[in-house]
């Protein structure tokens, strides 16, 4: 049984919490991951364990690479040949303030956040109908307007949905241009000593007394991901907050943190392993799989248009109980349409 939650509202900021299992058919877990496109950091929690599993440590490892281009020429994105070599399918969606937007000459729509006064538009571009229609008045228009109109350069992150060869080709195919290959950095520490929040996997909201809410749950991970201090000591000026009731004291806790740009897949890979963590008995009642995005992305899930304005929140969390049942937790900022 699937279940959703909305647990907590704000002018600056939106949580939803939705609770199933692994082996629901209608679990969305798999949806939610693969359509979460631009992740910059991963991170997991895993209490009661010293040492990461072979299993998890190469899949950490093997979370690269990605590739930087400087001041890459907008038009290169709608050739003919960087779409028959590299796109599969997709849009090119730009995010352009008022001036930027009537210099192009492009049509578009309204940022639906723009308020009484439009400042922002989006232009969205289907690269693969544009590359079937060459002679087309629209790609002519639309190639004109990048390259002679209002030449447009910016910095790119790129990255494959597939190893193999093709890094390799990403690297010649731009070698007129400042490209780089990079890899995730990754950070790997034994947390000791670490209170953790009593959970229930049935109760989202928690249980006086006996479990802590999943909101509760939300705002400690970001204290732990932080390092911030949980012991609400008086004369630490730094942070005040402490893990919340009841709890447990952990001897050691594995917390692992990737920051690049993590592909949907890497990221799938890494919680059907987190997953499988259960297969043989642990000591650890749950772990955790937190996912951030990139603040000045153009969009969050799918095409749903992101703002970056307030904050640029968009993230989702993952707490995987060892009965396979799972709570989804899912933020965005005040300029975000509810998560899907």
């Amino acid at each position: 049984m699937a279940m959703l939650c909305r647990l907590r509202e704000v002018p600056r900021h939106l949580l939803v919490c939705e609770k199933s299992n692994f082996g629901h058919e209608k679990s969305r877990h798999r949806h939610l991951v693969e359509t979460h496109y631009h992740n910059y950091r991963v991170s997991f929690l895993i209490p009661e364990c010293g040492i990461l599993s072979k299993e998890l440590k190469d899949l950490v490892m093997d979370s690269g690479p990605y590739y930087f281009v400087k001041d890459l020429p907008l038009h290169e994105l709608i050739a003919h040949e960087f779409i028959n070599t590299f796109v599969k399918k997709g849009k090119l969606i730009l995010s352009l303030d008022k001036d930027t937007y009537e210099e192009t000459g492009l049509q578009g729509r309204p940022s639906q956040y723009s308020g009484r006064k439009t400042m922002k538009f989006i232009v969205s571009i289907d690269l693969m109908d544009l590359s079937s229609k060459l002679d087309s008045k629209k790609y002519k228009r639309i190639s004109w307007a990048f390259k002679e109109k209002k030449p447009l350069k910016f910095d790119f992150l790129l990255a494959w949905h597939q190893t193999g060869a093709e890094g390799s080709t990403m690297m010649s195919y731009f070698s007129n241009y400042r490209i780089q290959e990079r890899q995730p950095k990754i950070a790997l520490s034994t947390v000791t000593d670490l209170p953790c929040p009593v959970l229930r996997s049935g109760e989202l909201r928690g249980e006086p007394e006996a479990a802590c809410s999943a909101q509760e749950l939300f705002e400690w991970l970001g204290a732990v991901f932080s390092n911030a201090e949980l012991n609400n000591e008086p004369d630490n000026f730094i942070s005040t907050y402490c893990c919340p009731q009841p709890s447990t004291v952990v001897a050691k806790a594995c917390l692992c943190t990737i920051t690049g740009f993590i592909l949907p897949e890497k990221i799938r890979l890494l919680l059907e392993q987190l997953c499988r963590y259960f297969d043989e008995p642990k000591l650890a009642p749950w772990v955790t799989l937190s996912v951030q995005g990139f603040a000045d992305s153009p969009v969050s899930w799918r095409e749903n248009e992101h703002g970056f304005r307030k904050g640029g929140e968009h993230l989702y969390n993952f707490v995987v109980f060892s009965n396979r049942d799972y709570w989804l937790q899912l933020a965005v900022g005040a300029n975000d349409d509810c998560p899907p």
